[in-house]
């Protein structure tokens, strides 16, 4: 017996599978510190009977946390930035593109060094140890223990970053140091800037995954966690811990597997309503399809790999404002206090869920006491609502055809059964938790984004020691060796490198091995 859980801004999703059954489903409004809600999700299981605590196998939890205080400028610590570099890139320091709130709460401390490479693999510069060991004590003194190392193109050579790290944690090993090759891709800044928001969130991190054990501890549930990566994949707490980033966008990521375990759609658009916000992506082989560009955290470019998916400001809680040719619909939202502001739960704020429930579409709360609305506005309302859900379809699909459209989440009351550029409109069973389904059904994976020289090793063998590379690490972040497959290779040749230089990326991912807990680090 599985659990899946998704914490979301509004609501605390929690679902519990038996092989590929859904046998119990629970929804509870999320809290501030994340372990009440989930506490309460998995305790009404328990009182309807659906969960008992001692059959569960694995926890499964997908969460928004990381994201939100990376938006939300919280809950950061004040982060080193460490480059490997000099004489090139003094330009273009660390945190110049950050929002002023961001750069201000980690505290610019920057420390330019010698060391990286050119693209062709050649050293720009050999490291100085002196210079490192400085910049150790430099951070020590601050009380800093949050540090991210970046060398210049160590996508093509990881060799100055590992021994930079050996040299600064010789100085002080109570650092905690993320290596930029381990986080992001190609793109110093890109890359640096994916580390150092994983350097910042690790204590977080540590918190909140020990949060999620506090509230199985709580339940007297005895079994592993994981967490859910941004690609649809599953990562231990251990994993969890050293890597918060792989959790940003897992939230419509679970929403995405979900609804094609759901409705058996592999190819197709999925639409995922919840309280606040409304995501729109695409399935491509049961899997998200990845972003192709650099993705904006909270005012930071970053160049890790994230679904690609449009978030429009619609959700049940979405805020209803004026008439006619004045109508808005949100940004702002009731969020999680969607069941005390709504009209029909006897509030005084007009949102999408009254609209839905006067309109005949769902059945929540009191119908009475939106009876009166006028028939002009809640029809004003819903083609609002349903020209933008057409509209964010349209920019993700990739042909002209209409193709089939998944609805999933608490809000998909909202979709009507009739949208422009869908050729199905699909609702599953279990619909309104599919974001814990997919949490729930998920596997373990791991990626490889590697630029190789074929003029050295050859190409046969080049690909080979990348899917054994990515093996590893999806056995290392809990899969059972004997279900890794490679679900995913990229090939692509770089002409401006030379010895025939070819960067491979290869996915692969695996079934969570049954006795998985803290397995390794998966780096």
């Amino acid at each position: 017996m599985r659990v899946g859980v998704d914490v979301g801004g509004t609501n605390t999703d929690a679902v519990v599978m038996s092989g590929i059954t859904v046998v119990g489903a629970a929804k509870s409004p999320t809290t501030a510190d994340v372990t009440r809600g989930i506490v309460t999700s998995l305790s009404i299981l328990i009182g309807e009977g659906s969960l008992d605590p001692d059959a569960v196998t694995g926890v499964m939890i997908g969460t928004t946390h990381f994201t939100n205080a990376v938006a939300e400028g919280k809950n950061l610590v004040p982060t080193a930035a460490v480059r490997l570099g000099l004489p090139a890139t003094a330009s273009m320091p660390p945190f110049i593109d950050w929002p002023p709130l961001l750069r201000s709460t980690l505290g610019r401390h920057i420390y330019l060094c010698h060391g990286g490479h050119e693209f062709d693999g050649r050293l720009i510069s050999p490291l100085d140890p002196d210079e490192l060991r400085r910049a150790a004590a430099d951070i020590t003194s601050k009380g800093i223990r949050a540090v991210a190392l970046s060398s210049v193109f160590s996508p093509v050579n990881e060799d100055l970053e590992q021994e930079a790290r050996q040299i600064l944690l010789e100085e002080n090993d109570d650092l905690d140091i993320s290596l930029s090759r381990e986080i992001g891709r190609l793109g110093l800044l890109e890359r640096e800037n994916a580390t150092i928001m994983n350097a910042c969130l690790r204590p977080l991190a540590v918190r909140t995954v020990d949060g999620f054990q506090a509230a199985l501890d709580r339940l007297k549930i005895s079994c592993p966690v994981h967490v859910s990566q941004n690609d649809g994949t599953l990562m231990s707490a251990d994993f969890a811990r050293r890597y918060p980033v792989a959790t940003f966008a897992s939230g419509p990521t679970n929403s995405m597997r979900g609804a094609a375990f759901l409705s058996g759609v592999s190819d197709g658009v999925v639409v995922d309503v919840g309280g606040t916000t409304a995501d729109v992506g695409v399935l491509v082989n049961g899997f998200p399809r990845e972003a192709s560009s650099a993705v904006e955290i909270g005012g930071v470019r970053t160049n890790f790999r994230m679904p690609d998916v449009i978030s429009l400001a619609l959700g049940g809680g979405s805020l209803i404002r004026g008439d006619g040719a004045d109508l808005t619909i949100g940004p702002d939202s009731a969020g999680y206090e969607l069941n005390t502001r709504a009209l029909v739960f006897g509030g005084s704020d007009l949102t999408a869920t009254d609209i839905a429930v006067a309109d005949g579409r769902a059945e929540i709360g009191d119908a009475s006491l939106v009876a009166g609305l006028d028939p002009g506005l809640v029809r004003a309302a819903i083609d609002e609502m349903q020209r933008s859900l057409a509209e964010a379809i349209e920019q993700m699909k990739t042909s002209a055809g209409p193709v089939p459209v998944v609805v999933v989440g608490g809000g998909g009351v909202l979709v009507g059964d009739d949208l422009d550029g869908a050729s199905d409109i699909v609702r599953p069973d279990h619909y309104a938790v599919a974001n814990a389904v997919g949490a729930a059904t998920a596997q373990v994976g791991a990626e490889t984004d590697q630029i190789y020289s074929l003029a050295a090793m050859g190409r046969d063998a080049a690909l080979e020691e990348a899917r054994r590379v990515t093996n590893d690490r999806a056995v290392a972040a809990g899969a059972d060796p004997q279900t890794v497959e490679v679900v995913d290779v990229e090939e692509i040749p770089l002409a401006y490198l030379p010895s025939n230089a070819v960067r491979i990326r290869i996915k692969a991912v695996g079934d969570l091995r049954s006795d998985s807990s803290e397995q390794g680090d998966g780096s």
